[in-house]
């Protein structure tokens, strides 16, 4: 998208060039001067009107969603993120930020701010489908020619739209409707209301361009075609995401007008763009101000604390597109020929040589800058230092190719807007993402291409030969340009290349120390969640609290850092290091995954902003009612005599035994992987380690004196909970012998005063069969349907059923929304040991 922007930019600014390239700065001052006082008073007037309108958008978004809001939060809120969102381009994104922080603080959630903003976009395209079609109903003559259009089509294509209008509204006549996007449940607008967002965006819309009408000579033109015609301009200006539209708004207005020269319309142009623009900008930024200092903080602190939120929430991405965007200028200027004075100055000045060289520097420095913008979106440490380098290095260019002083004071301003934020580029991760990012390499390839397009409309007269490359002199434009082209395209296909090749690549995972496991044995020994003990697998990193009584597991799988269950130890210091895994996933530009937590903690997951889905349901044997008598347990009680009739004996190995047993213990687990066909799993179950095993007491079946089945024991410190890892047998072990094992091991745990039993998770259990269910659970359901013949789902919960249980839910806290797939594909390949074992054994 950035790169489209920066494209049309670009592109916009020179459609101007060439149509405005006569004027003198004589004739644009001429043409403000035929502006009359009136006019201009006029202009503003209809201005404070339709800002005013404007602010009828969150009234009717906030009424569509049930929500009531003082209305002095209303109109400064909407005042603001209008006027500076026009400005900045991005609307949905710059105007969302600025409604972010004050319409949370009075109560509203992120995602009842993005219906705002969804309901106000809406809002505009009813307007503007309403004005259009009409303008082409009743003004077909005048549309038409302002348009473009055949005169003829006006009236059909109006017939169309009005179709699908009347469409619309007889959908809307039938009552608000709902429907239920990322969990939540959106209530549509009804007649009534469709009804306000047409008349308020038509009002606005009139008054915006009456406006910039207020301030054109006379032409005949009517008012209704004129606000057509508007419509088109602003809606491609804003759609463009070029700040304030800045050249697509006001190309298509000279295009499109056709009884006005461009020298006759320039001076209109600048000035609506000051006073429907620029002028509420400064307002608003005045007015943020003002809030500031009303707080308490004073004018200067809370000028600078302005300063800094508008930093914290969209600097970087605005930068981001700004270094994009002047990196496209650099490219697209090293595709056209130098002004012959500043050539014939430089002559003068430098060798030969050196010419060449910032030619061909400042081009690759524009490439270097659309690939780096990618790092500065996503507030690399790294991508900061690189882009502050390649700027300074691009001033030196810029200046000694071609005296381009235009582009030299444009990244000087990145320079500094650099610096201002530092603060916020702090991620310690690759420059490179280690995933291949299709979007930017379209971005990059459009500006490129337009690149070589614009250099070959600018050289089409220069007769091309093999010598041409070899061409050297001050006056060579043509061939200077052909060898940056080639440079660039080279280099942009080596990094394209290299980052597919790359694409598969795993980040190395970091061991856990000898002090690390001893710490984290300490924290388990108090946790009464038995899952904590997967911590001494040794497959995991350890991040600790402060004082050392607490830690989180995770592991780093694509994108995601995965922590394994809830903070493990004492709980007082849970939150803090929730936040402090959660700071740690962003400096490391990586998306924060809390997999298999329970229900407790579900709070703490939604204070640290993480989203919430169900994986499944665990089962849980009360131990204290647990018996083998009566017709429930039937199953079970022939099981276990089955088991004692085939010569089956059962024994508990303390973790000293288990030691001595180890050989034996290797070799059942060899025969079962073998006969399973399957490897060694991690992460959330426990794998044949001896450094692992050793550490809990073992289950063990034998018979006839040989061990022929085994199963690791996990024990909560309190013994509020037991449950099995690790579950083997071999070859010469009878059918039936696993659930010989889990009888015995349960009457056990109820000999040994333990409270529950955990047979652990059942895979998308549990989950909601009603319509109007989150769309994961509907998901699920699919996938527990259709997945039964390879993951048996079905089965692995009517197993634990004989036993039962009490049924606990499990959850998984992540970004959600976009992300949720690729949080479930890093799961997955951590647990599977990589992608390849998600779907393969």
């Amino acid at each position: 998208m950035i790169g489209v922007s920066a494209v049309l930019l670009v592109a916009a600014l020179y459609a101007l060039d060439r149509m405005l390239g006569e004027l003198s700065v004589d004739d644009i001052f001429g043409s403000l001067q035929a502006t009359s006082g009136w006019r201009v008073l006029a202009a503003i007037a209809a201005t404070i009107a339709s800002y005013a309108v404007l602010v009828l958008y969150d009234v009717l978004a906030l009424k569509q969603l049930d929500r009531k809001l003082p209305a002095a939060e209303i109109i400064s809120t909407s005042f603001t993120a209008f006027s500076i969102g026009y400005n900045l381009g991005l609307v949905v994104v710059s105007a969302g930020a600025l409604r972010l922080r004050p319409y949370t603080a009075a109560g509203l959630s992120t995602l009842e701010v993005a219906g705002v903003m969804a309901f106000g976009t809406l809002t505009f395209l009813l307007g503007a489908w309403v004005i259009v079609t009409f303008a082409l109903l009743l003004e077909p003559h005048a549309s038409a020619t302002i348009l473009h259009l055949p005169v003829g089509s006006a009236r059909p294509i109006g017939a169309i739209l009005f179709a699908g209008f009347s469409i619309y509204l007889l959908i809307s006549a039938g009552g608000p409707r709902e429907i239920t996007l990322f969990g939540k449940s959106w209530r549509l607008p009804g007649l009534r209301m469709t009804i306000a967002q047409i008349g308020v965006a038509v009002v606005d819309l009139f008054l915006a361009a009456a406006a910039l009408l207020l301030l054109l000579p006379s032409a005949h033109v009517s008012l209704l075609a004129f606000v057509g015609l508007y419509v088109v301009a602003i809606g491609a200006g804003l759609g463009s995401s070029v700040p304030g539209g800045l050249g697509v708004f006001e190309t298509i207005l000279i295009v499109l007008i056709p009884e006005l020269p461009p020298s006759a319309l320039v001076g209109p142009l600048l000035l609506y763009r000051l006073i429907y623009f620029v002028l509420p900008f400064g307002v608003a930024l005045i007015w943020l101000g003002v809030r500031e200092v009303r707080s308490g903080r004073g004018w200067l602190p809370g000028t600078l604390a302005t300063l800094r939120w508008w930093v914290e929430w969209i600097g970087p991405q605005l930068l981001s597109a700004a270094v994009f965007m002047v990196g496209t200028i650099l490219l697209l200027s090293g595709a056209t020929p130098g002004m012959d004075q500043r050539m014939a100055f430089l002559s003068d000045m430098i060798p030969e040589p050196v010419l060449e060289l910032s030619h061909l520097a400042g081009s690759t420095i524009g490439l270097g800058l659309l690939i780096v913008a990618r790092g500065l979106y996503r507030r690399v440490d790294a991508a900061w230092w690189v882009t502050l380098v390649l700027c300074a290095g691009g001033i030196v260019a810029e200046l000694l190719k071609g005296i381009d002083y235009e582009e030299a004071t444009l990244l000087l301003l990145i320079m500094i807007a650099l610096v201002v934020s530092r603060r916020r580029f702090t991620r310690r991760a690759p420059l490179f993402e280690r995933r291949f990012s299709l979007s930017w390499f379209i971005g990059v390839a459009i500006v490129l291409g337009s690149a070589i397009w614009l250099g070959l409309a600018a050289y089409r007269e220069v007769p091309y030969a093999h010598d041409l490359w070899w061409e050297f002199a001050f006056e060579s434009d043509a061939p200077r340009w052909l060898r940056a082209s080639l440079v660039t395209v080279l280099i942009a296909s080596g990094i394209s290349l290299w980052q597919l090749a790359g694409r598969g690549s795993r980040a190395a995972k970091a061991q856990p120390t000898d002090e690390d496991l001893a710490r984290a044995t300490s924290c388990i020994a108090n946790n009464r969640d038995t899952v904590a003990n997967l911590a001494l697998l040794g497959d995991k990193q350890l991040l600790f609290s402060k004082p050392g009584d607490a830690f989180i597991m995770f592991q780093r799988s694509g994108r995601s850092f995965v922590a394994l269950g809830d903070p493990v130890g004492n709980p007082e210091r849970h939150a803090a290091l929730a936040w402090r895994f959660r700071e740690m996933c962003d400096q490391n530009d990586a998306l924060p995954v809390f997999y298999e937590v329970s229900s407790e903690k579900l709070p703490l997951y939604l204070d640290i902003g993480l989203a919430l889905i169900k994986l499944g349901e665990e089962a849980r044997v009360n131990l204290s009612t647990f018996t083998l008598e009566g017709p429930q347990r039937a199953e079970l009680r022939t099981a276990n005599r089955k088991g004692q009739r085939e010569g089956l004996e059962f024994s508990v190995a303390s973790p000293a035994e288990v030691v001595a047993l180890m050989p034996q213990l290797q070799e059942v687990s060899d025969q079962w992987l073998s006969a399973k066909s399957t490897a060694e799993k991690g992460f959330s179950v426990g794998s044949f380690d001896p450094d692992y095993i050793r550490h809990f007491p073992c289950a063990i079946v034998r018979r006839a004196g040989e061990i022929v089945a085994f199963a690791n024991l996990w024990q909560a410190a309190d013994k509020s909970e037991l449950t099995v890892d690790l579950m083997r047998y071999s070859f010469k072990a009878p059918k039936g012998v696993m659930d010989y094992l889990f009888v015995e091991i349960i009457l056990f745990g109820k000999r040994e005063g333990f409270a529950w039993f955990n047979l652990g998770m059942a895979p998308l259990s549990g989950l909601e069969r009603h319509p109007l269910a989150p769309f994961w659970h509907k998901l699920g359901l699919l996938v527990h349907r259709y997945g039964e013949p390879f993951y048996n789902f079905e089965g692995l919960r009517k197993y634990k059923e004989k036993f039962n249980p009490v049924w606990r839910p499990r959850y998984l806290a992540s970004p959600g929304g976009l992300s949720l797939p690729r949080v479930l594909l890093d799961v997955s390949s951590l647990i599977a040991g990589g992608v390849k074992g998600v779907v393969w054994k």
